[in-house]
């Protein structure tokens, strides 16, 4: 018999089927006016029932509302009806399963909920084995109100322990007061299911009564409706920002592989953020490191499906796109602050194949007056691609080297690679032979040290489960930089990628590699077994140890969490305009999934690029939260300085206005790591309640004053940019936006930047370092709204010190214009400022010209008012 239960665990009804209706008040209420029929409740997978299940109401289903039913495998139709299940082919085999479930199908039914410390929890048992093999037949439910805007609920076996991911810093444990919490929560108990709802509205966020729970040993199944079809996250995928719902599959399983469509990349990331048709919106997390597919219909609904582990869900009720990525931000960790170098140019190549090319490099782009800060080098410095090491004839004099870009205000960072070498002489590669004598590394099935092949031949893994490999590991960071005094570290292969299937000798005929269901992905050379990000902490322990300064890494896998320790790029994009424009929702998703320092390679790794790509990409790229220019070995070179002069003086002008913007965005970053706020901002995420903003992905935010719309089609020398509701400023005039869309000149030598009304940003005269920039005078613009008010602040300290918003050693100032003046307000003060002055002012929206302006008192001399209502002196 079914059974509904609210969250205080009361019955509130008997049968659940279309004798039912909810009300607006989230309360299911039985309808005696229609007609009871409870015959489906005896269905089991066992019984057949061919005949009267599929021409029976309970498989008239419409197609975009089935849920599959063969997810494990392809059945055929008596295959399909022997699980009880319904089969009704459709003309498009792409579409709808012909194989799904009924209405009502025989799941687990759920005991009564009991109190517990943190909430509330009840047993689930099924009374017969589903169709899965090694079917689990009693879970523990655990319902935990970890604050007032976030519900967590666990589904696990309470007999066998099974893996569960316990992120660095645990989650908050907290019990919310039940009266002031922004859901409702519903339990079916037969067959089990749940409702949470938007207390304030009664809106459904999740309904997983849809669908059957399955849980197996490597088969965990749960569907649930959507409450709208406007759906991001879910990555890494090159995709659009929102996803296609129409019977799509994605699959998180981090892997070595170059953004394309339809296939899983480098990270995983089971977070999705709903928006809402009224600007609300929510977000899931599932906690699980497991192989995932997701499975997105447009009924709307999605289905997880995972391969081990538990159900690990928490639910962020918002209410609004900010407060979701917050909460979520809460429980997987806020942003790490980087060092203010780091957000200037980066500039690499695989192919800087000694010191002398090196310097090269780096010189003439200073002597064409590029802005440029950080040089690096690929695996071309490695002896033999060994990591750790470098090479005695093409880059003896590497130390020497970083040390003279430190003495010219420049930093240094090169790759580092997890494989080691598993094949020099004994006693000539400390970092393997060390690693053996302390048993770091990962062993295969038979106990043998599982080998690998990835760029120095066959290869080890370290296992950084083990706290010993983790010091090891850290050990060999100190000992190369007391050799190498690098800036920072660039992580690849990190997936981990290697060259042979799983391992030299290929992977075991067991469970665990060959699982009865493998989710959609194309199965390529990885390490068999789970490697997980630990190996960070070892790696900004070094580094702080070591500098005394604020760490840079940057990785390339990913997973829920790893913007704590360190920025990603978007791997091995193409040299092409499709991977320009797929950049920036790839940008935006990482932004949603807590990593705010993130850029793709400008200009494209893989392939020739061409100056006019080039020159696009670099003003994209110079909006980028992290901007660095890579290119393969193979390639044309794509170093600025290599284009005609026209195409020259358009990236030395995209680079000048990052530079001069850098004040601005750092603050931006110090609001992400202290608040949990983005950077690179979606514009629904800035307004909710436009309904053009939900679906732009070719435009985006920086903060909430922002607006970057880049050109990213060939020839173009315009572009129609949309301009939510507001009045926007751009260098030239202002426009008053409705929400409209605004066909905007846009010659190869410009990016189209807007600043939003009400807001003040702060500026820096750039030079061609962030040393040098750092003590130049600042800038404001200050961007008037219609009532003559705005705002702004900038977050200033030494720029690498660690920890300096946490040990209140840094400088804060409010700037506020209003009343035909504006005004620094220092909320905090620590010297850092004591030099720096303000070199000028732009104010936009100033109606008439002025008659004097007073600076401190005293009259300004030299102003100057523009006809497009701009005041600069």
């Amino acid at each position: 018999m079914n059974r509904f239960f609210t969250s205080e665990a009361r019955q509130i009804g008997s049968v659940w089927d279309q004798q039912h209706d909810i009300t607006a008040h989230g309360r299911l209420v039985y309808n005696p006016a229609k007609p009871q029929n409870n015959s489906s409740r005896d269905i089991h997978p066992e019984r057949s029932q061919k005949c009267n299940i599929s021409r029976g109401s309970e498989c008239a289903i419409a197609p975009e509302s089935r849920f599959d039913c063969g997810r494990d495998k392809l059945l055929s139709q008596s295959e399909c009806e022997d699980r009880g299940c319904c089969y009704a082919p459709l003309p498009d085999s792409a579409g709808p399963p012909w194989c799904f479930y009924p209405r009502v199908y025989p799941g687990y039914k759920m005991g009564p909920l009991i109190p517990t410390p943190r909430g509330q929890g009840a047993t689930l048992t099924r009374a017969s084995p589903s169709y899965l093999p090694k079917d689990i037949s009693t879970l523990r439910l655990d319902d935990i109100q970890e604050t007032t805007d976030c519900f967590h609920l666990t589904l696990k076996d309470p007999s066998s322990q099974r893996y569960e991911v316990h992120l660095p810093g645990g989650v908050p444990q907290s019990k919310a007061n039940t009266q002031s919490v922004l859901y409702t929560t519903e339990y079916q108990s037969d067959p089990f299911g749940f409702i949470v709802r938007r207390k304030s509205n009664g809106r459904v966020i999740m309904n997983t009564t849809v669908a059957p729970l399955l849980f197996a040993d490597q088969y965990l199944q749960l569907s649930t409706t959507l409450a709208s079809s406007f759906v991001s996250g879910l990555g890494e995928h090159y995709t659009s920002l929102l996803l296609d719902l129409n019977w799509t599959s994605l699959t998180l399983w981090n892997r070595d592989m170059a953004p394309h469509a339809d296939a899983n990349l480098y990270g995983s990331h089971p977070f999705y953020i709903v928006q809402e048709e009224d600007g609300l919106a929510h977000g899931v997390f599932l906690l699980n490191s497991n192989a995932i597919e997701v499975i997105l219909q447009p009924t709307p609904a999605l289905t997880w499906v995972s391969t081990g582990g538990i159900l690990d869900l928490y639910i962020f009720l918002g209410p609004d796109p900010q407060s979701v990525i917050r909460q979520y931000l809460q429980i997987i960790g806020y942003p790490m602050m980087p060092p203010y170098w780091s957000l200037g140019f980066h500039l690499c190549r695989w192919g800087y194949t000694t010191t002398n090319t090196t310097r090269k490099v780096a010189q003439r782009m200073h002597d064409e007056n590029f802005p440029m800060d950080v040089q690096w080098n690929d695996l071309d410095y490695a002896n033999k691609r060994r990591v750790f090491t470098f090479d005695p004839w093409r880059f003896g004099d590497l130390p020497e080297m970083v040390e003279e870009f430190h003495k010219r205000g420049m930093k240094y960072i090169l790759i580092l690679d997890p494989g080691i070498s598993s094949t020099s002489t004994p006693g000539t590669y400390s970092p393997f032979d060390d690693g053996l004598k302390r048993d770091v590394f990962i062993k295969n099935a038979t106990g043998q040290i599982l080998i690998g092949k990835v760029w120095p031949g066959p290869t080890a893994f370290p296992d950084f489960t083990n706290p010993d490999t983790r010091q090891w590991w850290e050990d060999c960071i100190r000992d190369f930089h007391s050799k190498v005094p690098v800036d920072g570290l660039w992580i690849d292969m990190n997936e981990p990628a290697s060259f042979v299937q799983g391992s030299v000798e290929g992977c075991p005929d067991s469970d665990l590699e060959n699982p009865p269901y493998t989710p959609n992905y194309v199965h390529v050379a990885v390490l068999c077994g789970l490697f997980f990000i630990l190996g960070f902490v070892p790696i900004l322990s070094a580094l702080l140890k070591i500098r005394r300064k604020r760490p840079f890494v940057l990785s390339r896998s990913s997973f829920p969490g790893i913007g704590r320790f360190s920025g990603v790029w978007t791997g091995d994009v193409r040299s092409d305009w499709e991977q320009l424009r797929f950049s920036i929702p790839a940008v935006l998703q990482f932004s949603l999934f807590g990593v705010p320092l993130v850029g793709a390679d400008t200009c494209g790794f893989g392939g020739n690029t061409t100056e006019e790509l080039c020159v696009r990409w670099m003003q994209l790229g110079a909006f980028y939260p992290f901007m660095r220019n890579h290119n393969d070995k193979p390639n044309a070179p794509q170093e600025p300085y290599v284009f005609g002069q026209r195409a020259q003086a358009a990236m030395r002008s995209a680079l000048y206005l990052r530079y001069s913007l850098l004040p601005f965005l750092y603050t931006l970053f110090h609001h992400a790591h202290a608040s949990a706020e983005t950077v690179a901002r979606p514009l629904f995420m800035e307004f909710p309640n436009d309904p053009n903003s939900r679906t732009i992905d070719k435009q985006f935010l920086w903060g909430s004053s922002l607006l970057i719309s880049p050109v990213l089609e060939q020839g173009a020398v315009e572009l129609a940019a949309y301009l939510p509701p507001a009045t926007w400023y751009s260098l030239h005039n202002p426009f008053y936006s409705k929400g409209q869309f605004l066909l905007l000149p846009a010659p190869l030598d410009t990016i189209n930047v807007h600043v939003r009304e009400g807001h003040i940003i702060p500026q820096q005269e750039p030079a061609l370092t962030t040393t040098a920039s750092r003590n130049n005078p600042f800038f404001l613009i200050v961007a008037l709204s219609a009532g003559g008010w705005a705002r702004g602040d900038l977050f200033w300290d030494d720029g690498e010190s660690v920890d300096t918003f946490e040990m209140q050693n840094y400088c804060y100032v409010i700037f506020t214009a209003g009343q035909s003046q504006v005004v620094s307000n220092p909320l905090k003060l620590n010297g850092a400022l004591d030099s720096l002055v303000l070199g000028g002012l732009q104010v936009f929206g100033v109606p008439s010209p002025p008659r004097y302006i007073l600076a401190n008192g005293e009259k300004v001399r030299d102003f100057t008012y523009r006809t497009d209502t701009k005041v600069s002196f």
